[in-house]
């Protein structure tokens, strides 16, 4: 073997690593550019968090603000509505998951459902889990909650599902008070 194989030999192993070091930089400027196209843009990520002021909200009555392109349920409940979900026991439910963003895995109570200790706030995403219809409130249906009139689902006042098509109860966001007046989804 001469000196001039050893040096072709070298050369060609140069070409190699160099050609085959270019092609993964490449390729992996490329997926990069493909994985973070599928992050959020700053519109959605604008939206991904917002205060509502409940301070106008008597108790009885429900706000519904749009977030992340879903209707919330802001409900600022009665003692006789409290006391009517608190009183279900949970083998009467069809879900009794909490389907709660802040405690996952917990039973369906109406404690593990509302915002606060006393059971006063209920904040769910008001999208029927049926079929994704829009719940009508303020005591409809027969257990005094939600209906959807599409499908026939009926939510009880805790926005478990009681009766109907549906699948699991009105979720509940990721959700808290900052302050006595607002409140923080997301």
């Amino acid at each position: 073997m001469s000196d001039g194989e050893d040096h072709q030999g070298t050369r060609r192993d140069f070409l190699f690593y160099a050609t085959a070091g270019a092609g993964a930089v490449a390729t992996g400027a490329a997926g990069w550019a493909l994985v973070n196209q599928m992050n959020p843009s700053a519109d959605v990520l604008a939206l991904s968090s917002i205060r509502v002021d409940v301070s106008a909200v008597e108790q009885g009555t429900q706000l519904t603000v749009k977030w992340l392109g879903k209707p919330v349920f802001i409900r600022r409940r009665m003692p006789a509505e409290i006391e009517a979900a608190r009183a279900v026991p949970l083998s009467d439910l069809i879900d009794q998951s909490a389907e709660n963003a802040n405690k996952p895995d917990e039973p369906a109570t109406d404690e593990n459902r509302a915002m606060d200790e006393a059971g006063e706030w209920l904040v769910m995403i008001g999208v029927c889990t049926h079929l994704g219809c829009v719940p009508i409130g303020n005591g409809a249906g027969d257990f005094g909650g939600w209906f959807c009139p599409c499908h026939g689902s009926h939510y009880d006042t805790a926005g478990r599902i009681r009766k109907g098509p549906a699948p699991q109860n009105l979720h509940i966001p990721v959700v808290a008070f900052d302050g006595d007046t607002t409140i923080v989804l997301g």
